[in-house]
């Protein structure tokens, strides 16, 4: 071997022999396959434990009571809010009845009281004619005192 071959040039430009750089990539071959070794083992535990873990027996606890409270209630309320929906509707459709009704009722007065009027043959100067006759005096009330001095002085 000459002298070149025997040694191998390095990074750092040292010169060490060729045998050494076999031990030491022997050495790294060897701490590989135990890494590699360990991390399969690692990884065979890890699957073999999640699946343990997963094939396991498990209890579920109900809790029925705490949620049945919850359900009547919820039931409740949606009945109470239909129940009212509706019978707000049927008020409201029993008032318009009620109104048209007593418009019709009104209208029916009316149309009866001017056939009335008009039945009678009486018109309004009329009936005002007889009102101011009935009501008019030949002196006010007040001047009364005044009006029967007066006819006493004539009177004498």
């Amino acid at each position: 071997m000459n002298e070149q071959n025997k040694f191998k040039n390095q990074a750092g430009g040292l010169k060490e022999p060729a045998g050494m750089q076999d031990r030491e990539m022997d050495q790294e071959m060897n701490q590989d396959f135990e890494l590699e070794q360990a991390l399969h083992e690692f990884k065979s535990s890890v699957h073999a434990w999640s699946d343990a873990a997963y094939n396991r027996p498990r209890t579920v606890t109900r809790e029925i009571r705490h949620r049945s409270w919850r359900l009547a209630s919820g039931w409740a309320l949606g009945c109470l809010l239909v129940a009212g929906s509706v019978s707000g509707g049927l008020f409201e459709h029993q008032h318009r009845i009620d109104l048209e009704k007593a418009s019709a009722q009104r209208a029916a007065e009316q149309q009866k009281l001017a056939r009335q009027q008009q039945a009678a043959g009486v018109s309004d100067e009329v009936l005002l004619a007889g009102v101011d006759n009935d009501v008019s005096r030949q002196v006010p009330s007040a001047m009364e005192p005044l009006a029967q001095m007066m006819s006493e002085d004539e009177s004498k």
